[in-house]
């Protein structure tokens, strides 16, 4: 079942994760929603930060759950950023995804079935 996400990023240039190789490069609404699509869609960044664990092996492979219909809306507010994003990847590693590629720059504004 798909839940969409409703992400809001009040100051991207902050919305980047701690590691630079996993986090997004993206300016404005369309390139956070590519960007963000493509880690929803693909293992790549799932393996990326895996292969940076002192224990790749030992990384739950649940966390590698991807969603190739997944699709992310871009929206620019002023300097505010908003994503929609339609999923069926858990809840948990939807977070987890976030925050590789934002760090703590993003706000989850509403969630509900899509």
């Amino acid at each position: 079942m798909a839940t969409r996400y409703y992400i809001s990023l009040k100051d991207p240039k902050k919305a980047r994760g701690s590691d630079s190789d996993l986090s997004f490069s993206a300016n404005g609404a369309d390139a956070f929603a590519s960007q963000l699509q493509e880690a929803l869609g693909s293992d790549s960044l799932f393996k990326r930060w895996r292969d940076a664990q002192p224990d790749p092996d030992g990384v739950d492979a649940s966390l590698g759950a991807t969603d190739p219909g997944a699709t992310v809306k871009g929206e620019q507010h002023d300097l505010q950023i908003d994503l929609i994003v339609v999923t069926s990847i858990p809840g948990s590693v939807f977070k987890h995804r976030l925050r590789l590629l934002a760090g703590s720059a993003w706000e989850l504004r509403d969630v509900s079935a899509a």
